[in-house]
């Protein structure tokens, strides 16, 4: 009784172990390297985050538009799951405003132009029609380039100037702007992105320094600062550096102040301020200040006949 109970026991035990390995094979997969790897990249425009993930396709010998991109056809812009743009704030794209949000990317590429559509829908993969128009929160049309390098011509290029993975990137950015450019084979396009800078800074600038009856330094420069890098009111611009100076005398803002001098033509006064400049930038063992300092007074006393 006491064997055959035992025997069963075993028979059981070793079923139940089978089993398990069974489930846990069947469950267990392989991580392997994917053909069209996932990439999100991130960039600040003005004061809003854009984030934009997506597959990156490879030529591997192959085509790419009129190929593996038909010409005049939906592309997801990308492979495997929908490439998706993400604004943290309102921002304007290609003249479109578009709201804060995650939205598709979704482009019709042509011989000489795309289309392309941002769209509510980020869930459609290779589905690239099954989405709705009526969904769409911006359509535009942007001019295709041929890649620097390329011999237009021939339609051939040197190894060096051929995009042989699809790649999405920031380029020509600008305190408000950014654009999209992507980029595949011989064949790039891209889109501006506009951040609202003005209204946000300036809301900021009337809250923290000019409403407030004891700013701060480091906000009284940052606002002297912005008014100076976009010809705003210089007297005003001078007053609030001098103001942060008097408290907290820092290198960098003191060559600020020399600059804002210089653009109301106060020579005399640019020079001073920057030899107080190169003198702190000196003792920090900033010496890219104190060459900076040193330009800024051959123009000053150039302009100023000094």
């Amino acid at each position: 009784m006491y064997a055959i109970s035992r025997n069963t026991l075993l028979a059981g035990t070793a079923l139940a172990g089978a089993f398990v390995l069974t489930v846990s094979s069947a469950q267990a997969q392989l991580n392997t390297p994917a053909a069209s790897p996932k990439s999100t990249i991130q960039q600040r425009v003005g004061l809003t985050d854009v984030t934009i993930t997506y597959s990156r396709p490879s030529l591997r010998g192959r085509k790419a538009f009129g190929g593996l991109v038909p010409y005049d056809k939906r592309w997801r812009t990308g492979a495997n799951a929908t490439t998706s743009i993400k604004f943290s704030d309102d921002v304007t794209v290609e003249g479109k405003k578009v709201p804060a949000g995650e939205y598709g990317i979704y482009t019709i590429p042509k011989k000489n132009e795309w289309i392309v559509v941002l769209n509510k829908s980020t869930k459609q993969g290779a589905d690239v029609d099954g989405f709705k128009d009526d969904e769409d929160v911006a359509r535009f049309t942007v001019k295709s380039y041929m890649l620097p390098g390329l011999i237009a011509e021939k339609i051939t290029a040197p190894k060096q100037g051929k995009v042989e993975t699809f790649t999405i990137n920031f380029t020509d950015l600008t305190p408000a702007t950014a654009n999209v450019a992507m980029e595949w084979e011989l064949t790039g396009a891209k889109f501006k992105i506009s951040s609202d800078v003005e209204t946000k800074v300036m809301a900021q600038i009337d809250e923290k320094v000019i409403k407030n009856a004891s700013p701060n330094a480091n906000d009284l420069a940052a606002a002297a600062a912005y008014y100076y890098d976009n010809d705003k009111d210089l007297k005003q611009a001078l007053a609030w550096m001098q103001k942060a100076n008097a408290t907290d005398p820092k290198f960098w803002n003191v060559h600020t102040e020399a600059k804002i001098r210089l653009k109301m033509k106060d020579y005399k006064g640019a020079v001073t301020a920057a030899e107080q400049s190169k003198k702190l930038a000196l003792d920090a063992k900033n010496n890219d200040y104190a060459v900076m300092n040193d330009q800024l007074m051959v123009q000053a006393k150039k302009d100023g006949k000094l």
